[in-house]
C-alpha cells in the first residue's frame, strides 16, 4: 500500500514538473528538459534493451543445444540400459 502511495505521488509530480507556467498558473516548467533528456536518453536506451535481447539470444541458444544432448545422453542410456531379450524381439512375460 505504501508503495501504491509513493508512486501516485511520484506520477503527480512528474505531471506537476512537466506543467508550464504560463499556460497553467502553475508549474515548474520542466517539459522542455524532459523532452531533451528523453531524446538524449532514447539511444542510450535502445542499446540497453539490444544487448539484453542479443545475451537472452545467446542463452536460448545454449540451453536449447544442451537440452538436446541431455536428451541425446538420456536416449543412449535407455539403449544401454534395455535388456537383450527386449533387443531381440522376445518379451517378457
Amino acid at each position: 500500500m505504501l508503495s501504491m502511495i509513493i508512486g501516485v505521488f511520484l506520477v503527480l509530480f512528474a505531471a506537476f514538473a512537466c506543467l508550464p507556467k504560463e499556460i497553467f498558473g502553475f508549474g515548474l516548467g520542466w517539459g522542455a528538459d524532459v523532452l531533451s533528456f528523453l531524446r538524449g536518453g532514447a539511444p542510450v536506451f535502445a542499446a540497453l534493451v539490444g544487448i539484453v535481447a542479443v545475451t537472452l539470444g545467446f542463452t536460448d541458444i545454449q540451453e536449447r543445444r544442451e537440452a538436446k544432448r541431455e536428451e541425446k545422453e538420456a536416449l543412449e542410456l535407455e539403449r544401454k540400459n534395455q535388456p537383450k531379450a527386449e533387443k531381440t524381439g522376445v518379451e517378457k512375460s
